[in-house]
């Protein structure tokens, strides 16, 4: 049976137990100085508005009983501490121990607010670095599935949200319930009738915080997702805003938007309308309460004498501070089920098992000895019937070339993705040095490859960053040497900071071809033994394919590669030729074979050349 949300949160919290014990302590502490300034304050007001000497006559009383109340132990322990031999002298002493008390209360607060800030902030950061350590054990097929923006929602601002939500419920959670204990335990000391009719306001005000805390969890749940949703349009509208504009959809967008924003809007207001309301009504009915108390007790005091007047008062200002540690308690419940709205999504994400895992018993391997071969190697994306790929064997030996050739769809890239364990194979096997990659560590797979694709993508960070990206140790020679292999070092050098230069989100900055050439770099700096080259010049102009060709000659020279080519030009060379159609290989040769060959290849290649 799966944790609810919140005994998961407390084990995170609980991680940091010498805090919240040192917080708990301060909390014990504050309350207990808080309980003694309201007792202080009323035995003040007590000295002020009633006959000195009935205050000393009462304590000779109280002196000669044998029998003690805990209220009378109470006040004989007070008056110890505070009743002097004149009235003054009194007054005096009274506010000496409030000025004290108020400072040791103040001190406690401050000890518990801050020890438990450590531990909130400690617990986001801890919660945040999970969530995001496990966006990288997830497969490719998860963030096919899922928008990009909705995940970073759920890291920035589901997150977000059970910070205020916990900062809230920390300052308030580990202090309000001590404090209600021990001034509903002083309320009976005082007065057992008159707390006995207070006690009312607790369970009913709980059924009723309850019910409309769960009503706004739900609507909690919901708003957040209409904030994730807004989220994902953002981040895509600002990433395809060329698109926007050359298709002159700006209003389209706005309207968009705004509907996304209304939502939001009313989702809100809903959850509000409830947060809002259950104060009040709270604080309504212990007013109500508090109103029919000071009846009775006015009739104790004044028609049955059976409470004392000093012990009204005391009785009426300890009421009274107990409504503000319950209307805090109220907030809390409140906060703390946004908190547990996003809590809800960010366990959701953190509970999904990723489709590709290392086997208990994997291996490391770190060269390509022989060859890697696929071995009646089927996929399919989603519904087994739909197959991208159907039974595909070939052989590569190291230090080969095959090229991989075919119309859109065909299968090419995907047939590539499998290599690296991007997915894994749905039926077969792919095997490297006759060991089935599956038997492999991930990690030590993936330190084979270098993997240049169509699409580059580039790190808002410098041209040295971007080149050495993931490798600790590389020398400026080493990121120099690599770049100037790639053709880049000398348009590097003519940016306005060469190697240090940030080149903005995804390379904004550069041209296609500077892209392609950085990233060329980047896999020679990485120096792996096999080599996958996606397209990587189909979406360059002939001056940029030119360099960037000539780059990947020189990235080529002594390795593994598979290449897949858009431009049959640019697979002259490959020891083989893979034609793939519908997800099977229906041809492979050298080109010079099957230019000459009726076939696919022969037909793609009267296409491109017109021949």
């Amino acid at each position: 049976m799966k944790e609810s949300s919140l005994k998961r949160l407390f084990k995170f919290v609980l991680a940091h137990w010498p805090f919240l014990l040192l917080s708990t302590a301060a909390a014990f502490f504050f309350v207990i100085f808080n309980s003694a300034s309201i007792w202080i304050t009323a035995t003040m007001i007590n000295n002020i508005l009633i006959d000195f000497n009935e205050m000393l006559i009462e304590n000779q009383r109280l002196l000669s009983l044998n029998d003690l109340s805990m209220n009378d132990r109470l006040k004989l322990f007070s008056n110890s501490l505070l009743l002097k031999d004149t009235a003054i002298n009194t007054v005096s002493s009274v506010c000496i121990a409030l000025i004290v008390v108020f400072s040791a209360k103040n001190i406690s607060l401050y000890i518990k607010n801050i020890t438990l800030s450590i531990v909130q902030y400690r617990l986001i950061r801890d919660l945040r670095n999970k969530l995001y350590s496990h966006f990288h054990y997830l497969s490719l097929s998860y963030f096919n599935k899922n928008k990009s923006g909705e995940l970073t929602a759920v890291l920035v601002n589901d997150i977000d949200n059970m910070r205020n939500s916990l900062s809230i419920m920390f300052q308030k959670l580990f202090v309000e319930p001590i404090n209600i204990l021990i001034l509903m335990s002083l309320l009976f000391i005082v007065s057992p009738k008159l707390a006995s009719i207070a006690l009312l306001i607790i369970p009913i005000s709980g059924v009723i915080i309850f019910g409309i805390s769960h009503s706004i969890r739900r609507r909690s749940k919901r708003s957040q997702a209409q904030l994730a949703g807004m989220t994902s349009m953002i981040a895509e509208t600002i990433g395809s805003m060329r698109i926007v504009k050359a298709f002159a959809t700006k209003g389209f967008e706005i309207n968009r938007f705004a509907k996304e924003t209304q939502k939001y809007y009313k989702l809100m207001l809903r959850r509000d309308r409830l947060r809002f309301v259950s104060s009040p009504v709270s604080e309504t009915f212990g007013a109500t309460i508090a109103a029919l108390l000071l009846w009775v007790g006015a009739r104790d005091v004044l028609v049955l004498q059976s409470i004392s007047s000093e012990d009204f008062l005391r009785f009426i200002l300890l009421l009274f501070s107990l409504f503000q540690p319950l209307k805090n308690l109220t907030n809390v419940v409140n906060e703390l089920q946004n908190g547990l709205a996003s809590a809800d999504r960010v366990f959701t994400i953190m509970d999904i098992e990723s489709d590709i895992e290392d086997m208990d018993d994997a291996i490391t391997i770190d060269d390509l000895q022989n060859s890697l071969s696929f071995n009646q190697v089927s996929f399919s994306y989603g519904d087994e019937k739909d197959k991208v790929l159907n039974n595909i064997n070939f052989k590569i030996n190291k230090g080969e070339i095959i090229a991989l050739v075919g119309p859109s769809g065909a299968g090419k890239s995907t047939l590539v993705d499998l290599i690296p364990r991007f997915y894994d194979t749905l039926n077969g096997s792919i095997e490297i040095d006759n060991k089935n990659i599956k038997e492999v560590k991930i990690s030590s797979l993936r330190s084979l490859m270098g993997i240049v694709t169509q699409e580059t993508f580039l790190f808002d960070d410098t041209v040295k960053a971007n080149i050495a990206y993931g490798l600790d140790g590389i020398s400026e020679k080493e990121i120099e040497d690599a770049a100037k292999a790639a053709n880049a070092d000398e348009f590097i050098r003519e940016l306005p900071d060469g190697y240090s230069t940030i080149i903005g989100e995804r390379g904004v900055s550069l041209s296609g071809g500077q892209k392609q050439r950085i990233a060329i770099a980047r896999a020679i700096v990485k120096n792996p033994p096999i080599l996958i080259l996606d397209e990587a010049t189909s979406s360059l102009d002939s001056e940029s394919e030119k360099n960037v060709q000539s780059a990947i000659e020189h990235l080529m020279s002594h390795r593994t590669v598979i290449v897949i080519a858009h431009r049959l030009s640019t697979v002259h060379n490959a020891d083989k030729i893979l034609v793939l159609e519908n997800g099977q290989i229906v041809q492979e040769g050298k080109h010079e074979d099957l230019v000459n060959t009726e076939g696919l290849y022969k037909q793609l290649h009267k296409m491109q050349f017109r021949t």
